[in-house]
């Protein structure tokens, strides 16, 4: 290992690619282990790449996973206390739907809200 200091006053390491690799390669694996714990305590889940894919196709996210979760449009108002109309508005895109109403959503859908815009 080298230690370089820039003109700026920054410390740089060179490092064998070897060695480079493995710590990212460590990095990689503690991540993964991460996840896969998250899973397990259900922070997070697996998210199907059929889901994945309707959504990066263009469907709306909101339709995509309230079906995913097996909810009707009616379930969904319900449970977010919003109206069945303006459910079906925001899934159509016919209406955006307002911040705390993409909120209710996220937490009735058990997912971000970046997952759903």
């Amino acid at each position: 290992m080298q230690k370089i200091t820039t003109p700026k006053g920054e410390t740089l390491v060179i490092l064998p690619l070897d060695d480079y690799e493995r710590l990212v390669d460590g990095n990689d694996i503690a991540g993964a282990q991460r996840v896969k714990s998250d899973i397990a305590a259900g922070r997070d889940e697996l998210v199907p790449a059929s889901i994945v894919n309707r959504i990066i196709s263009g469907e709306n996210a909101v339709k995509v996973w309230r079906m995913h979760r097996g909810l009707s449009a009616r379930d969904l108002a319900a449970a977010t206390e919003l109206s069945a109309p303006y459910i079906s508005e925001i899934e159509s895109g016919k209406k955006e739907g307002s911040i705390s109403a993409m909120k209710k959503i996220a937490t009735a859908l058990n997912v971000d809200l970046d997952d759903l815009v």
